[in-house]
């Protein structure tokens, strides 16, 4: 699909289907730090150990709490219509009996969608969270390592979450999707 800018030039938006032939045929390298939002191919930043290690430490953490109620996942590609193919930092989802081979799970299928920020917050909460509330992901967060801050999103409506709560006590946090579960993530913030 074509669009207009402001400055009359017309611009093409990617479909999925069209990055990911890009990606088949090598014009995006296998390893490139990139996600298709709003049919735009976007450069990531390098992932730091402070990330790195944020997101094992949640992966740890949910699997321990949550044993097979829900399986994590991470980072993977996420299919939202025809224009849009994040790859958000950690996924809990629902069980399925196919793991996932033949399909990228639906927004209705996750339980939350987490997303660490080191250097995006703006990112993640500017463009990334209207995204996931327009498509319907019901439980979003944004760990923002640099705060030391927990954003739970969630109540998407019109576009946008209706709900949004602010942790810095991380030592016990509800995963509303999960019913009365929640995570202890004391050390969420440790250096």
């Amino acid at each position: 699909m074509n669009a207009m800018t402001d400055s009359g030039v017309m611009k093409h938006r990617l479909t999925v289907d069209e990055y990911y032939r890009m990606a088949e045929v090598g014009l995006l390298a296998p390893d490139a730090r990139v996600e298709l939002i709003d049919g735009e191919i976007v450069d990531m930043p390098p992932i730091g150990s402070r990330h790195c290690g944020t997101v094992e430490l949640l992966q740890f953490r949910f699997t321990k709490a949550f044993g097979d109620a829900a399986w994590v996942s991470g980072p993977r590609t996420l299919v939202l219509g025809q224009y849009d193919a994040p790859e958000p930092d950690l996924m809990l989802l629902r069980p399925r009996a196919d793991f996932y081979r033949r399909a990228h799970p639906t927004p209705r299928e996750i339980l939350l969608l987490v997303e660490v920020s080191d250097s995006t917050w703006s990112y993640d909460r500017e463009v990334k969270a209207p995204l996931y509330a327009r498509h319907g992901v019901s439980n979003f967060w944004i760990v923002n390592v640099r705060k030391k801050e927990l954003h739970c999103f969630s109540d998407p409506h019109l576009g946008d979450f209706t709900e949004v709560v602010t942790f810095t006590d991380t030592s016990s946090i509800p995963v509303k999707s999960l019913g009365d579960a929640s995570v202890d993530l004391t050390d969420l913030f440790a250096d």
